[in-house]
């Protein structure tokens, strides 16, 4: 049986409450991280498929932060923070055995 995401779970909760980072690349953040989760509740359980998409939205996150940066932001410690737990919430979730560590092991922020 397939499985919806957590309809009362806030991505990136913590960067959505600080002004810091500017709501149109919080949004972008978050359709990234969509992307996983879209796979995710379509059933996909292979762990290297899941790897692959996750390694494919920290590397796109990466390409973000020349954007954070020119609208005087960044992704730093409480970003890492946010975007690190929300991951693994979703893999909790959707019960993936992926260490969060691995999960975004492709980050340089």
């Amino acid at each position: 049986m397939m499985k919806k995401f957590d309809e009362n779970y806030i991505l990136l909760s913590d960067m959505r409450h600080d002004e810091y980072f500017p709501e149109f690349l919080v949004d972008k953040v978050e359709a990234l991280i969509k992307g996983v989760i879209t796979l995710l509740e379509g059933g996909e359980k292979n762990l290297d498929t899941v790897q692959k998409a996750l390694d494919k939205m920290t590397l796109a996150i990466n390409d973000l932060q020349e954007e954070f940066e020119d609208n005087d932001s960044e992704i730093e410690t409480a970003a890492r923070d946010s975007i690190g737990e929300t991951i693994e919430y979703v893999l909790k979730w959707f019960d993936i055995d992926i260490d969060i560590e691995t999960a975004i092991a492709e980050r340089d922020w």
